[in-house]
């Protein structure tokens, strides 16, 4: 890196609101702390709660103070840049991923983002770079409502609702490897031919066919769990093929809400990144066979772009083409 560089290209908000507040400017360098990696940014994933974050809607819930130009972005990868004085773990052009959720200094969406050493990990053996930036943010939310809302069992039933999209497809593919029977709602034929092509059998087109119908073979007494990654009236009529004293749980966003059901437990929850959920990710991603789609890439001038087609029907993630390697 050239130390005498002090601004990059950024995708910024300039004020909150709609995907055209999203523009291509200079600003400068983020700073690195003492226990920070800066990465050289190869490719962003592109969030559903992206959207959320550009409209100020977790400023405004959270209560953060907003510091213009703002840079979105949760997730990344790339190289290794610059690190502080007492990051040992790491050295400078070595391949690194990361989560990056509502960073003080800026996320992702530029060609350079400061994340604390804590949330970088190496990008596994046989992951590409475009693979592992879009993996973080969607792979933590999945595991952890499989693992720690619904502490998913072996030989459990559970339904996937929303498999096809960046959560869900995640989502089908942990399930799986935890050893459980696994039946999954994806959206369209497209959705469901992905699904079927991640070695997951039990797959049915939400928007066509009849859920109870279709999983009325695969669990005749309902499903054990279920994790929404969408909702809707499908949704809700999915609700009822959960069993009696069965667990249901939804990353908190999902709209319109779940209409609950009596005998039922049903828990929100937030796909926060700490140091034990990484670490189990990444323990996923280099001993098993987990696939991730990205069904659109854009370019960083193009991030309004990409934000528009999140409103629209895609399968997996987008993501956006920072820099090249």
């Amino acid at each position: 890196m050239n130390n005498k560089m002090d601004t990059m290209k950024a995708a910024v908000l300039n004020r909150f609101g709609g995907p055209e507040e999203l523009v291509l400017q200079k600003i400068d360098l983020p700073e690195i702390g003492p226990e920070d990696v800066l990465i050289r940014v190869e490719y962003a994933g592109v969030g559903e709660w992206d959207t959320f974050e550009r409209q100020g809607g977790y400023a405004s819930m959270l209560g953060i103070e907003p510091r213009f130009p703002y840079v979105l972005g949760s997730e990344g990868a790339g190289t290794v840049a610059a690190t502080g004085e007492k990051v040992l773990a790491f050295n400078i052009g070595d391949k690194v991923y990361a989560p990056g959720f509502l960073h003080p200094r800026g996320g992702f969406y530029a060609e350079y983002a400061s994340v604390h050493v804590k949330y970088v990990s190496p990008i596994p053996n046989g992951m590409t770079v475009q693979e592992a930036a879009v993996v973080s943010g969607v792979g933590i939310t999945a595991l952890r409502g499989l693992e720690d809302v619904l502490e998913l069992k072996q030989g459990e039933s559970i339904m996937i609702f929303g498999a096809s999209g960046g959560v869900g497809h995640l989502a089908v593919q942990l399930a799986k490897c935890k050893g459980a029977r696994v039946f999954a709602v994806a959206s369209g034929k497209d959705g469901v031919e992905m699904i079927q092509n991640l070695g997951i059998d039990a797959v049915m087109n939400g928007r066509t066919e009849d859920i109870a119908l279709a999983s009325s073979t695969f669990a005749p007494e309902g499903f054990d769990a279920a994790l929404f990654c969408a909702g809707g009236e499908a949704a809700n009529a999915a609700m009822k093929c959960i069993r009696r004293g069965g667990r249901v749980a939804y990353p908190n966003g999902i709209r319109p809400a779940l209409q609950a059901r009596d005998g039922i437990s049903v828990s929100g929850y937030n796909g926060e990144p700490d140091t034990d959920i990484i670490r189990r990710l990444h323990h996923y991603l280099e001993n098993d066979q987990i696939t991730v789609h990205t069904s659109r890439t854009f370019l960083l001038e193009e991030a309004r772009d990409a934000h528009i087609a999140l409103t629209n029907h895609y399968l997996g993630k987008l993501c956006l083409k920072v820099s090249s390697e």
